[in-house]
């Protein structure tokens, strides 16, 4: 994520430091000057500043928006179209540097968040998909949204379609949908169905994406293809590959 500075960006041991003059400026102290930073009020020169380090010379303007407050930023949870082949983890492509400002899907949210830098630090993939599948994929820094799919993993319904090729063993569907795909494994019982040749649609709980493969491998099809639809009661629905939108405050998993 690029972070927003003032044009005329100084020398890292140039000036002074933003916070510090704020400060002054404000007569507050400098944790809350630095807040106001974070939350993208701060003006230098006529431009918003989100980057604490930044220095400012004598001669610079710095202004506070109006009706700004000292306050921490909320943590926030992304959901992110992840596409085929990039990773959220180390290595390239990475779904990583889909974040940006161009890929924000805003939609039709009556209330759409501001963005801020602050929203892309310390983020955490959750219940992520393999590298080679797409869709659906959830960061976050907000610690009960973490809890809920780390603690409640096993019980929350994850919809993905598995585009497959060749011919499923015969009762292979029910093999799928009774959990024995897998020779010398017992899976949980689980919905699979036809969406339409060559896609099979499983409604997991229990099992994860990652199992697809070896269970699809089981009845004698090949997986060339995983896209994950939905997690809970959150859908993908129109959010466009490659890009990203706020869970928003009245959603839920």
């Amino acid at each position: 994520m690029t972070e927003k500075t003032f044009p005329e960006n100084t020398p890292p041991d140039a000036g002074e430091r933003l916070a510090k003059r704020l400060a002054r400026q404000l007569n507050c102290s400098r944790r809350e000057a630095e807040l106001y930073i974070e939350n993208g009020a701060v003006l230098v020169d006529g431009a918003v500043v989100e980057v604490l380090s930044t220095r400012v010379h004598p001669g610079q303007t710095v202004a506070v928006a109006p009706g700004a407050r000292a306050e921490p930023v909320p943590p926030v949870t992304l959901l992110l179209h992840k596409p085929a082949g990039f990773t959220v983890g180390d290595g390239q492509p990475s779904a990583w540097d889909l974040l940006t400002p161009e890929r924000w899907q805003q939609g039709n949210t009556p209330a759409p968040l501001k963005m801020l830098s602050k929203h892309f630090q310390n983020q955490e993939p959750l219940l992520t998909i393999p590298i080679p599948a797409s869709g659906l994929t959830v960061l976050t820094q907000d610690g009960r949204i973490r809890r809920k799919l780390t603690e409640d993993a096993l019980f929350m319904e994850q919809e993905c379609i598995a585009q497959v090729q060749g011919r499923i063993a015969p009762e292979g569907l029910q093999r799928l949908c009774d959990g024995t795909a897998i020779a010398g494994k017992r899976l949980p019982r689980i919905k699979v169905s036809w969406q339409s040749e060559g896609h099979l649609r499983f409604a997991l709980q229990g099992i994860f994406p990652h199992e697809i493969e070896a269970m699809c491998a089981g009845v004698g099809l090949e997986l060339v293809g995983l896209k994950r639809l939905r997690i809970g009661r959150i859908a993908l629905a129109g959010l466009a590959e490659g890009h990203w939108r706020y869970l928003q405050p009245w959603e839920r998993f």
